[in-house]
């Protein structure tokens, strides 16, 4: 029963933490929507994906800083608590969310490995300037410019759009998928997907994900606005093209470790994204500058100063106590 006992509360505690402090991330999030919006595309990404991955990893550290070692230094292994159903249908959850979580991880990865295998076989390796990763002309109905992989990536073009853009359009597509490059946003993307599936069935934080959506293809826009005015406007050239190629309610399905210029027919993503690469164009280069890299950095410094505070605080036995008499009242709630 002590070994049973420790698993469902770390099991119950890891879905409770992560969810509480998700809402209320995502709660903070749109109180501060005004103030993302002044910041740079770039730095808002930065700081909205900390904010969604910030919870379960603050829910790890918790479990294994504080929760476990309290268990293990003042629970009796002779107890006589029982896991009640409340707690058990809660681990139960939170046992199945995990399970969910760690099969999407095994599945984009192997969707993935599948996908590059398949577009592999159906291109020809070419060389283009303007990007340094290893780049294939693809045979392909849908008019794809995507980057596959979060650690080794991969530039497809397919053969329609390589025919259809201006030289000028494609240096403009390809110089958005560089900044997707830069921002290592498709291991980010991995990230999240699998972070939500841990969460199961609670809607929690989806406005962070959509948020760090746009926010990301946005960064990636302004990122190759930088270049020039000129880049600006044959990126929206580039996004108006490609979009009249799409098959009319068709989709790419792509899996979460593949940056895709356009996935299917969103309209109205086009729009706002070229009303604001004209916007852009119309604005002087030089105050695209993302902000300073201390701004971005912020939320990663939060971040590991929380992780950092707690090593540091959980050694003393105090602490431990007050956890382990913090989790005997939860218990007890539950029973």
């Amino acid at each position: 029963m002590y070994t049973f006992l420790g698993i469902t509360l770390v099991l119950a505690l890891l879905l409770t933490i992560n969810a509480t402090a998700t809402m209320a991330s995502a709660g903070f999030g749109r109180l501060c929507k005004s103030l993302l919006r002044k910041c740079s595309a770039r730095t808002r990404a930065e700081i909205v994906f900390v904010m969604r991955i910030g919870p379960p990893v603050l829910a790890l550290v918790a479990i294994a800083a504080f929760m476990i070692p309290s268990y293990l230094a003042y629970e009796p292994h002779t107890t006589d608590e029982s896991v009640s159903w409340k707690l058990g249908a809660l681990a139960t959850l939170s046992a199945i969310g995990v399970g969910l979580a760690i099969w999407r991880g095994i599945r984009s990865w192997l969707a993935t490995r599948s996908l590059l295998r398949d577009w592999l076989a159906a291109s020809t390796r070419i060389e283009l300037e303007a990007i340094h990763v290893p780049t294939y002309v693809l045979d392909h109905s849908f008019p794809i410019i995507a980057v596959v992989g979060a650690f080794r990536p991969q530039l497809f073009i397919a053969n329609d759009v390589l025919e259809s853009l201006s030289e000028e359009e494609l240096a403009a597509a390809i110089a958005h998928e560089y900044g997707h490059l830069v921002a290592r946003d498709n291991f980010k993307r991995s990230v999240m997907r699998v972070s939500r599936a841990a969460l199961l069935l609670i809607p929690c934080g989806r406005s962070l994900d959509r948020a760090w959506s746009e926010a990301s293809e946005s960064a990636a826009d302004e990122y190759a606005a930088q270049q020039s005015s000129f880049v600006a406007l044959n990126l929206a050239s580039a996004l108006v093209r490609i979009a009249r190629m799409i098959p009319t309610g068709q989709r790419q399905v792509i899996p979460a470790s593949v940056s895709a210029f356009l996935a299917g027919d969103d309209t109205p993503g086009v729009k706002v994204r070229v009303r604001r690469l004209v916007e852009l164009a119309a604005t002087d280069p030089s105050q695209l500058v993302s902000n300073a890299s201390i701004v971005r950095f912020v939320p990663w410094f939060v971040l590991v100063f929380a992780i950092v505070l707690s090593v540091t605080i959980e050694s003393r036995p105090h602490v431990l106590a007050t956890v382990h008499n913090f989790v005997e009242e939860v218990v007890a709630v539950l029973s």
